[in-house]
């Protein structure tokens, strides 16, 4: 009995995780679209000078990308991780949170100028 749930707790978590990096997937698209849009705005208005707002917006969605990216590579270890798994789970997490500290930072900078 107890195998079963275990095995469907796994199968469930498969697909959540599966959700969670579509969504981040999703985000990333979504993010490259109004910023492609933004882009677009900047040559069409002739303001080819200033990037920063479009640079921004795309942050700010890479940022949320990366937070979703985390929580598929948490959730591909919550069920029965091994060491390597948690290894690798250690270091993606360090890089992630890096990123997106320094997206987070430089899109608090980008509002302060």
């Amino acid at each position: 009995m107890f195998e079963v749930a275990e095995e469907w707790t796994r199968y469930g978590v498969e697909w959540l995780r599966l959700l969670v990096e579509g969504l981040g997937a999703t985000v990333i698209f979504i993010g490259l679209l109004v910023s492609l849009r933004e882009l677009a705005n900047h040559w069409h208005e002739k303001r080819l000078d200033d990037f920063n707002a479009v640079r921004l917006i795309f942050a700010r969605y890479l940022a949320t990308a990366l937070e979703f990216q985390l929580a598929a590579d948490i959730l591909s270890t919550t069920v029965s991780p091994t060491w390597d798994q948690l290894g690798k789970l250690a270091v993606v997490a360090v890089i992630r949170t890096a990123l997106n500290y320094f997206l987070t930072r430089e899109i608090h900078e980008g509002r302060a100028s």
